[in-house]
């Protein structure tokens, strides 16, 4: 797949499938409402009218199904016929599984996807998942060919006009999730604090922005015990940086701050055998940060908007931290380690502190692969969310069910949970007493402390642990719930209308009150 190049099209011509092999994809009902003029040219001469017509009255989705149109050349597939309301109406999920099991082989192909209008960007970020860019297989590294797929939307619904070539910029998003699933991917061997900042600057240099990089014993000076702390035993020294978009005109800022472990060994409280693989993901929330950002940015974005990294490699050897040491944290407070396997927590406390007092944001998003309990919590589909706002709560369950990258709410109860990191000898411990206790909304709430519980802007926690892969693949989770979330304060039409605020009032006399909505997100 890592030779795959997508194209997203209003219209994708007509070719017949021995050239161009088509997979036809939507609901059953869906499918049953496209004019056969719109997809004839992608199927005659060899499937007629009354072979598609049979296909679709022996689709039988339970709750997907698939059905041969032509020999392994074409083929027409069922989406579940309805979902739950704590799924995506999109069936996001099933649409990168059709595609991975059904989409014909060959150097040219096309898939037609059929839904609403408010499916295309969700639909859109479910494909581009289904080929990832990363592989080390020694006969794909021998193959040179770029394979196409093309692909077009067929909108069917109330809204049923075709798309105009603008509305499918969003859907370059693509770009962003397959970057973010790619960096996730690779090993720490090639994907070290080193190259990973240089991802980083490519995306500076594309996006026209110059990082800010503390490194290694600066980040000691400065007071960054939490990040310094975790990646100090490394060979690759750790890091934050930090890209900042400043238009004209912003009326807010804005900061995403991503986790960024490259490797967690769980340092010297070390892990076992088979829970270590794997650990190449643990920088999951700060790669989709990265591929968010990018195609934000390029989308263009009203507001100011920084991404923090928060980059180490939570490493063994002689300089490594132990339990029973004391760091003192970019707040200030005092954290005495319990538990080096607890890590990305420390990272990010430093992050969102230096978000907060450094960029002057109002609203902070963390976001990580931050425990395994996350799995337990919400599943391997669904993030868990934790927030200071129950406006923002629900606009991120909203969020998710507009993008496919699902969402639930954590419990926010500091007063009750706390207590758990109580420390006879520091402000804190960074592991909590007892591990049946809320063990992921506590260690959100870790992170939340350090900028403080009454801290007057809005803070978001996103775990993403679980769905950060499925199965030993990453997906690029985040990028589509972030630009979903935050999509009121972006120039593209698309973005606004999965927004979890909705689309914008079109009457001139409500332009004030309009903008200061879209500007203040929430």
């Amino acid at each position: 797949m890592a030779n795959v190049v997508l194209e997203f099209t209003a219209s994708a011509g007509d070719s017949e499938p021995q050239s161009r092999p088509v997979l036809i994809i939507g609901q059953q009902t869906s499918l049953q409402q496209v004019n056969w003029s719109q997809i004839k040219g992608k199927l005659q001469p060899v499937v007629s009218k009354e072979v598609w017509q049979a296909a679709l009255s022996a689709l039988n989705p339970n709750p997907t199904d698939s059905c041969p149109l032509y020999l392994n050349h074409a083929a027409v597939a069922a989406l579940p016929s309805r979902v739950s309301r704590h799924n995506s109406p999109s069936s996001a999920h099933f649409v990168s599984r059709l595609v991975r099991t059904c989409l014909p082989g060959g150097t040219n192909r096309c898939i037609v996807m059929v839904c609403e209008r408010s499916d295309v960007f969700a639909s859109a970020c479910a494909i581009a998942r289904a080929f990832p860019l990363f592989s080390r297989r020694s006969t794909s590294s021998r193959r040179t060919e770029k394979k196409q797929v093309t692909i077009e939307f067929v909108i069917i619904g109330q809204d049923s006009g075709p798309l105009d070539p603008t509305e499918l910029e969003p859907v370059f998003t693509e770009d962003g999730v397959r970057l973010a699933a790619r960096i996730v991917d690779t090993p720490c061997n090639e994907m070290s604090t080193d190259h990973f900042l240089d991802e980083i600057r490519a995306v500076g240099t594309e996006l026209g922005i110059t990082p800010v990089i503390i490194r290694g014993e600066e980040l000691k000076q400065k007071g960054f015990g939490g990040i310094y702390g975790v990646g100090k035993a490394a060979v690759h020294p750790p890091a934050l940086a930090v890209l900042s978009h400043t238009p004209d005109g912003a009326t807010q800022s804005i900061a995403w701050v991503g986790k960024g472990i490259v490797y967690d060994t769980g340092g010297l409280s070390i892990k076992g055998k088979t829970t270590m693989p794997g650990m190449k993901r643990d920088c999951g929330g700060a790669a989709a940060i990265l591929g968010a950002f990018k195609a934000t940015v390029k989308q263009g974005f009203k507001d100011n908007l920084h991404a923090v990294f928060c980059l180490a490699e939570n490493a063994v050897g002689p300089t490594a931290t132990r339990p029973d040491d004391i760091h003192t944290l970019y707040s200030g407070k005092t954290v005495e380690i319990n538990n080096t396997d607890a890590e990305g927590r420390l990272v990010l406390s430093d992050g969102v502190v230096y978000a907060s007092k450094d960029l002057s944001a109002d609203i902070i998003l963390d976001m990580a692969t931050l425990t395994g309990a996350q799995g337990i919590s919400t599943g391997k589909y669904h993030a868990a969310v934790m927030t200071n706002s129950e406006q923002w709560e629900a606009a991120c369950v909203r969020a998710g069910r507009s993008s496919g990258d699902l969402a639930h709410p954590l419990v926010y109860c500091p007063e009750l949970h706390f207590s758990e990191f109580t420390s006879a000898v520091a402000d804190m411990k960074n592991s909590v007493a007892d591990r049946e206790n809320a063990q992921s909304s506590c260690a959100g709430l870790f992170i939340g402390s350090h900028l403080g519980f009454d801290w007057p802007g809005v803070w978001v926690h996103v775990d993403i642990a679980s769905p950060v892969h499925a199965g030993e693949r990453a997906t690029g989770f985040g990028v589509a719930l972030l630009m979903a979330l935050f999509g009121q304060a972006s120039d593209d039409p698309i973005l606004n209308q999965v927004s979890p605020l909705g689309v914008a009032s079109a009457v001139p006399g409500e332009q004030m009150e309009r903008d200061c909505k879209r500007r203040r997100l929430v």
